[in-house]
């Protein structure tokens, strides 16, 4: 196993995929360097950077004049100053996703538009995801992380204050198009970020922190999307999101810096990004995971498009209680992610792990499918909120998981790579998204049916593709 699970500053050469040769690990980084996973170890042998006033000793390795507690502290501060605006950007996403959620009812009735119409706000928002992140992923190999993302996070901030005044849903669909294409950037370069920085089990690892940090934004955006519906209307949220893309711009420009040195950066146009693309979908082993990731969130997002009319509509509950059933499915993500970050990584195979997740998603789709069909029965609100509760939560092992996995192949086009696995995920989400209510507002059977379509497709490009049981260069 050639990751030694430290971060990338401890070593001099990171081995690649099996198909390709050993890449040189990038030299320290100035501006937020993450701390190693013991950082008190790492301190005596890897440069310290403060993540607002630059390194603290030099260039090379610590002097004797830092201590070991001073240094460790150092970067202990600048690991977490990291780890917060990178998961404040993985947030964003889901944030604009599901603080609009309990207002889709209500944007229904103020635009006079059928719900099937309302639904296309979210897929165009994922579509323009998916597709941001296809074009942002190269510009960051070659442009480098910072510039890109800045870009991205202005047109972001305009493009959300613009949803805010849209006067019919056929405008509001065109601007929340916008605002994916531009929230893009927040995501592709946030996972192109972490594979910089970090390898291995690491980097398994601070995905699962990740999860916990951007897991909180699920938990807290419906809550505060029915809390402002009781101050205003639908567009309020929009203004509230509006801030928050402000506030999150400013700790970007604050304190993420340039993680991609020059030398290590794509020279070549959209011909060399399209060849890079083509050889990383020609990797077998990359390629499965980027499917298995994919089918998995389109699964997590056939809920999320869904759950709204659900749970109001066919169960009967208040927006405040869909937004608090909605908190209990993020908590178990959450756990159940930081059970695999802090107590599975490292003792269990990443690829166990996944199978695991994946299978759990398998079944309570079944599961639920089979309670809206009625083999079951007549079942209320609790049994179904159940089997949401466990698909969600075994999200907290299919996630991290696949995003590491396929990472760990590809150290020479972690932009390209982060921007294909994104585009996946959103694609196949935004195709999910209107097949939910294809059968209208009175049904719940349509979301179980692409739920489990989606696991069972899961699983078997996991099984055919990655072909987990045999041993591969560069597992974990």
């Amino acid at each position: 196993m050639p990751e030694s699970g430290q971060s990338k500053q401890g070593r001099t050469t990171h081995p690649g995929p099996a198909s390709a040769p050993p890449v040189s690990a990038a030299p320290p980084v100035s501006g937020v360097v993450p701390a190693p996973r013991d950082a008190a170890t790492a301190a005596a042998s890897v440069p310290v950077t403060d993540a607002v006033t630059g390194p603290v000793s030099g260039s090379g390795p610590v002097a004797g004049s830092v201590t070991g507690p001073v240094a460790a502290a150092a970067a202990r501060r600048a690991g977490l100053l990291v780890t917060l605006v990178l998961g404040g950007l993985t947030a964003l996403p889901p944030l604009s996703m599901d603080m609009y959620l309990p207002a889709l009812p209500a944007v229904t009735d103020s635009l006079h538009a059928p719900a099937a119409t309302v639904q296309l706000t979210l897929t165009a928002c994922l579509a323009g995801m998916a597709l941001g992140q296809l074009v942002v992923g190269p510009m960051s190999d070659k442009w480098g992380r910072r510039r890109p993302l800045l870009v991205g996070m202005l047109v972001y901030v305009v493009a959300t204050a613009m949803c805010a005044f849209a006067p019919t849903v056929e405008l509001l669909v065109g601007f929340r198009l916008l605002q994916g294409l531009a929230g893009a950037a927040g995501i592709v370069i946030a996972r192109a970020v972490v594979r910089d920085l970090y390898d291995g089990v690491e980097m398994a690892r601070f995905f699962s922190t990740l999860m916990l940090i951007s897991g909180v934004a699920p938990v807290i955006a419906p809550l505060i999307g029915g809390q402002v519906l009781r101050v205003t209307d639908w567009r309020g949220i929009f203004v509230v999101l509006t801030v928050v893309g402000v506030l999150l711009t400013l700790v970007v420009v604050k304190w993420l810096h340039e993680t991609l040195p020059v030398d290590k950066r794509h020279s070549g146009g959209v011909g060399q990004a399209l060849r890079t693309m083509r050889g990383l979908l020609a990797d077998r082993v990359f390629t499965g995971y980027m499917l298995s990731g994919g089918l998995a969130f389109a699964a997590l997002f056939a809920y999320i498009a869904a759950s709204p009319f659900v749970v109001q509509e066919i169960y009967g509950a208040s927006p405040q209680t869909f937004s608090l059933l909605f908190g209990l499915n993020s908590i178990g993500l959450i756990a159940v992610g930081q059970i695999n970050g802090r107590l599975l990584v490292g003792r269990v195979s990443l690829d166990k792990a996944l199978g695991f997740g994946l299978a759990v998603i398998t079944l309570a789709a079944t599961a639920l499918l089979l309670m809206t069909t009625g083999v079951f029965g007549e079942v209320g609100l609790f049994p179904v909120a159940a089997g949401l509760f466990v698909l969600m939560s075994a999200m907290g092992l299919a996630m991290p998981n696949t995003n590491a996995l396929a990472l760990l192949r590809t150290p020479h086009a972690a932009g390209s790579a982060s921007a294909l696995i994104g585009t996946a995920s959103f694609l196949v989400g935004a195709v999910a998204s209107p097949l939910v209510g294809i059968a209208g507002e009175s049904t719940a059977v349509p979301m179980a049916v692409v739920q489990v379509v989606c696991g069972v497709g899961a699983m078997l490009c996991f099984l055919l593709l990655c072909r987990p049981w045999r041993a591969r260069a560069g597992a974990v």
